[in-house]
């Protein structure tokens, strides 16, 4: 490959099918990812994890921590620190209880999957160490769902800090993908004090890696990553220091990405508005590949 854009091989049926009318988009589920950086000698380095193979979406991909909205987290009270919710509804573009539900999101699977908790027992502190057997046992009823983050929140008497967190840009999965979502990611910076551990059960491969560096082994083809990934890795690019990116985070566009495929001269053109190294034209014959 020329780079390393995932291109799953059945996109070009599932456009045409989309085009023809025969595929009807299903509605994209709400999601959180959080781009967690930390300062190093040579600037911010960013947390990453690799995708399984097996995984359904996406496998063997290069992606952040990151999952679905807990339905749960909509309406219950949950011990807040930083902006307030309605302040997070106008920024992210939806009410209050949805705001909510998707900063809880982004701090739940900080921890499900990289041990991080952007959580404090007051609205000016984090907790510290997280990686004792109660602390897991929690981090694994989370996953399974179990139990809910607010009730996670609640049973530790912890305050959620958005205060630690900054919306970056909004991406919503193609229309003809079979698995979509509405997905904002947020930037981070690791609270002092705590670690990441290599503990998603999605992920065979964690690493902290520079931007910049990160884009140069997409481009030389040797890390696999979505889109969204790359396009937010070279936004990141630019700064010296994590507290830069968090400081620049409020004045970013959250317009949402969502890419487009239109017939152009006998082929299909799919394309992210933006995001024009994205690009790619697909013959209208069944079987034809991606140029």
């Amino acid at each position: 490959m020329a780079n390393g854009q995932w291109y799953p091989p059945e996109w070009p049926e599932l456009i045409r099918a989309l085009a023809d009318g025969t595929l009807t988009p299903v509605r994209p589920r709400r999601a959180a990812t959080v781009m967690l950086l930390k300062d190093t000698g040579g600037g911010p380095a960013v947390h990453m994890l690799r995708r399984r193979a097996s995984m359904a979406f996406a496998g063997g991909a290069y992606a952040y921590p990151g999952g679905g909205v807990d339905p749960r987290d909509d309406e219950r009270h949950v011990r807040w620190a930083g902006p307030t919710r309605a302040w997070w509804a106008g920024r992210l573009g939806v009410d209050e209880t949805t705001a909510q539900a998707i900063v809880c999101a982004a701090v739940r699977e900080t921890y499900e999957e990289a041990g991080v908790l952007l959580a404090g027992p007051t609205p000016g502190t984090v907790v510290g160490d997280t990686t004792g057997d109660d602390w897991e046992a929690d981090r694994a009823a989370l996953i399974a769902r179990d139990l809910s983050f607010a009730e996670f929140l609640d049973r530790r008497g912890l305050v959620l800090r958005s205060d630690l967190l900054g919306a970056w840009t909004r991406w919503i999965t193609p229309e003809f993908e079979p698995r979509r979502y509405d997905t904002w990611f947020f930037v981070a910076a690791l609270p002092e004090g705590q670690r990441t551990r290599d503990v998603s059960s999605e992920a065979d491969r964690t690493v902290w890696i520079r931007p910049a560096d990160a884009a140069a082994a997409y481009d030389k083809g040797e890390l696999l990553m979505m889109p969204p990934t790359i396009a937010t890795l070279r936004q990141l690019t630019p700064y010296e220091t994590a507290a830069q990116a968090l400081a620049a985070a409020p004045d970013r566009d959250l317009a949402p990405v969502l890419a487009q495929a239109r017939l152009e001269g006998g082929e299909i053109v799919l394309s992210w508005p933006g995001h024009d190294e994205f690009t790619k034209h697909i013959p209208t014959a069944t079987g034809g590949g991606p140029a």
